[in-house]
């Protein structure tokens, strides 16, 4: 390989015939006709009394044919009615994650008003294991006809998940309603497989005042800028250790979300998690490890876990999805937190990592097509207006619309913006952080945690990731992903 193409560490886009006259026989003799009427016995003539009687005629007519058919309408409707009852009644049973029920019981209500037939069984599930028990209870018909998954997951699940009707919804509805994310991961040869009620994604949040504290008033727009911050936002004490770090980078045991992280720097880097044996990646890998390498590192494994860092104000700089940010602030309510789209490479264009959840009908429910319509009244503007009205009755914000056309509200959302803003620039990637399925992204991410913890010890970038996409190889094998991004 050319050296040159090689991205380099940071460190260094629709005629009858006549009628004939019958003939009169010669033996008959001409008849004599009547004597003429006397003018005086022939009535007057009243035009007014022929065409009054006539009007009456038709009035009579027509009346008699409008209420016959009033009739039939009448007798029609009981008929239908008589053979077909009221509509069976159907519950739908919705397995839920993140929501209490009583978030979503409003919503519930207002459509059983216009679907009388129609009860939702909310259950909230935990997290643990959660993917495997839809996976076991679907196939043995206990599982639900509703329930959440995420956005990686659709190679895992496909043998229990269902397509979503065009009669329910079409694709040109569905492609313009939603974002080119949703389309990219939802989507199986023609059909979409789930429909997503949120976006989200990484996000850069910092420390304004620590900001403020050494004269920074903008936040990093690239790495080269993140780079030219490190020594001013790091603080050590006499023997070098950290008191304060400028950014959570480089290491695997306490940066949350490192996994998402280094997917991050992966894309940004123009590879994708097949290529860990390729230089670019190992280049991806060599930038994300330099923050906390051995010398003068601006992190390290001394430091709290980064999100408990940042909420101590020793870490001034972290990378984490939007729905970190009401965590961070429930439990410091003073800190001067501020959101910004993440970094990206000088002279690219921006790319972040989506991570979010979806909505899914199960291809073993008796109910799908009514489980796909009460999904696309979740889905509508006045549901999702009003979820997240609800959400955030409860937290600090509610979860940033799936909708295009509503992407607008929240540019003007201080924590929102960002997500909105990046919206069109977010890629999917199976190094998600953990989302206890003990799945595809669990196991992806383990073997990268064992390649970063490798280099620590002194094991080279690229030897650490050629072992790692070994067993990254067999993961994917294993899931039968043959376009993995």
């Amino acid at each position: 390989m050319d050296q040159s193409s090689v991205p380099q560490p940071l460190f260094d886009a629709k005629s009858a015939g006549a009628v004939q006259p019958e003939e009169t026989p010669e033996n008959l003799t001409t008849p004599v006709p009547p004597p003429p009427l006397q003018a005086e016995s022939i009535p007057p003539f009243s035009g007014n009394h022929f065409l009054t009687s006539s009007k009456g005629k038709y009035i009579f007519i027509i009346g008699a044919v409008i209420f016959f058919i009033v009739i039939l309408i009448i007798a029609f409707g009981f008929l239908k009615g008589f053979a077909s009852g009221p509509k069976k009644p159907v519950t739908l049973t919705y397995w839920g994650l993140w929501e209490d029920k009583e978030i979503l019981q409003p919503l519930f209500d207002e459509y059983r008003k216009k679907n009388q037939h129609i009860t939702i069984d909310y259950v909230k599930m935990t997290s643990d294991s959660y993917r495997e028990k839809l996976l076991t209870r679907s196939k043995d018909g206990k599982g639900p006809d509703i329930f959440k998954f995420h956005n990686t997951w659709l190679p895992e699940i496909k043998d229990v998940v269902s397509a979503l009707p065009s009669s329910v919804m079409s694709k040109s509805d569905y492609e313009k309603t939603f974002y080119p994310i949703h389309k990219n991961d939802l989507k199986i040869g023609d059909s979409y497989y789930g429909i997503p009620l949120s976006i989200d994604g990484l996000v850069l949040v910092y420390n304004q005042s620590l900001f403020d504290n050494v004269g920074i008033t903008q936040p990093p727009a690239s790495w080269e800028d993140v780079l030219d911050y490190l020594g001013k936002l790091t603080v050590k004490d006499g023997n070098g250790q950290l008191i304060t770090s400028a950014i959570a980078l480089g290491t695997a045991s306490n940066v949350d979300h490192f996994s998402d992280i280094f997917g991050l720097f992966l894309l940004q880097n123009g590879a994708k998690i097949t290529d860990l044996d390729q230089e670019i990646a190992a280049s991806a890998l060599e930038s994300y490890r330099k923050f906390a390498e051995p010398g003068e590192p601006y992190w390290d494994e001394t430091m709290p876990s980064s999100i408990n860092a940042f909420i101590q104000e020793k870490v001034a700089m972290i990378i984490i999805p939007s729905w970190q940010i009401p965590v961070i602030k429930k439990a410091n309510p003073d800190l001067q937190l501020k959101v910004a789209v993440v970094p990206s490479l000088p002279g690219s264009k921006p790319l972040s990592v989506a991570t979010y959840w979806v909505d899914g009908v199960s291809k073993y429910s008796q109910n799908q097509v009514e489980a796909w319509k009460f999904l696309t009244y979740l889905s509508g503007r006045e549901s999702e207006t009003k979820l997240f009205e609800l959400q955030s009755k409860v937290r600090l914000f509610g979860e940033p619309y799936s909708r295009v056309d509503l992407g607008d509200l929240l540019l003007k959302n201080e924590y929102l913006q960002p997500v909105i803003k990046q919206a069109d620039a977010y890629r999917s990637i199976q190094t998600i952080s953990k989302t206890y399925d003990n799945g595809l992204n669990d196991e992806i991410n383990q073997y990268l945690e064992n390649a970063i913890n490798q280099t620590v010890a002194g094991v080279t970038y690229e030897q650490a990731l050629k072992t790692a996409k070994e067993g990254v190889d067999q993961v994917l094998t294993k899931f039968e992903i043959t376009k993995a991004q």
